[in-house]
């Protein structure tokens, strides 16, 4: 389900449905299935887009919930909100995708510099919410050892509610990433220098990435829901000069439908 930027695309896919869905109380299920297509660069940096099915699934019961989680940043996992208020929402998570982030056969420019595995995460995340403003923070760190380091990212969501059924957003942010994440997505070590010709390049950590994104929710009736959302994204730093990146602006479009019960 999930290549390359898609760790972003799947957090804004299930989104819609984590903000518009109220708390469950405790040992009562609240589960929301759905199904979308998302356009995403075929690998973080790239300048060619490839697009994908996806499915949508998050389920709560209490603190708990299971699914993509939009608050982490992470594509599919369990989580547990520690802190759980009208406006204060602070938990964690574990979690992993499905699929490997980047491919040598995704790009020629990519030929010996090796693939770039999945890997388990865990997150701490945390978020405000005041009326229609929301601010979110996540930090979140590979831990199972493929490479993908420590990043951190920053969201300042404003929401419109248009009608009493549909709702605009705009959302604001940008993500910083340790040495080891930059070094692995956008570096050149001296193995692959070897195998690609191409000559070494580090990266360091720091800024990632600046990026806003728009949405829109439309709700059908009290179960079924439409959303869409569009994800404008400027790599920064390291991650814009390496010589892998093609294209620093990087652009997500996803479309979907969602049934609540």
């Amino acid at each position: 389900m999930i290549r390359s930027m898609s760790f972003l695309a799947a957090a804004l896919v299930a989104s819609a449905t984590a903000h518009a869905q109220p708390v469950a109380p405790d040992n009562n299920w609240s589960v929301t299935l759905g199904l979308g297509v998302i356009s995403t660069p075929e690998y973080a940096g790239s300048d060619d887009q490839k697009v994908s099915p996806v499915p949508v699934l998050l389920a709560t019961n209490g603190r708990w919930f299971l699914g993509a989680l939009p608050s982490a940043g992470v594509p599919f996992g369990i989580g547990y909100n520690l802190l759980q208020t009208s406006q204060w929402r602070f938990g964690v998570a574990v979690g992993s995708g499905f699929a490997q982030p980047r491919e040598e056969k995704d790009d020629a420019r990519l030929a010996g510099l090796g693939d770039i595995d999945a890997t388990a995460q865990f997150a701490a995340f945390g978020s405000f919410t005041e009326q229609w403003f929301t601010a979110r923070v996540a930090v979140t760190t590979d831990i199972g050892g493929n490479g993908h380091g420590t990043t951190g990212l920053v969201d300042l969501e404003g929401k419109y509610r248009v009608t009493d059924r549909l709702a605009l957003s705009v959302a604001p942010g940008f993500t910083v990433a340790d040495r080891r994440n930059q070094q692995t997505f956008f570096g050149i070590d001296a193995a692959q220098s070897a195998r690609s010709g191409r000559p070494e390049y580090h990266a360091d950590g720091g800024l990632n990435s600046v990026r806003v994104a728009f949405g829109a929710e439309y709700r059908l009736s009290p179960q079924w829901g439409l959303g869409a959302r569009a994800v404008v994204s400027k790599l920064r730093g390291d991650a814009a000069d390496s010589p892998i990146t093609q294209d620093t602006t990087q652009t997500t479009f996803a479309l979907f439908t969602t049934y609540r019960f």
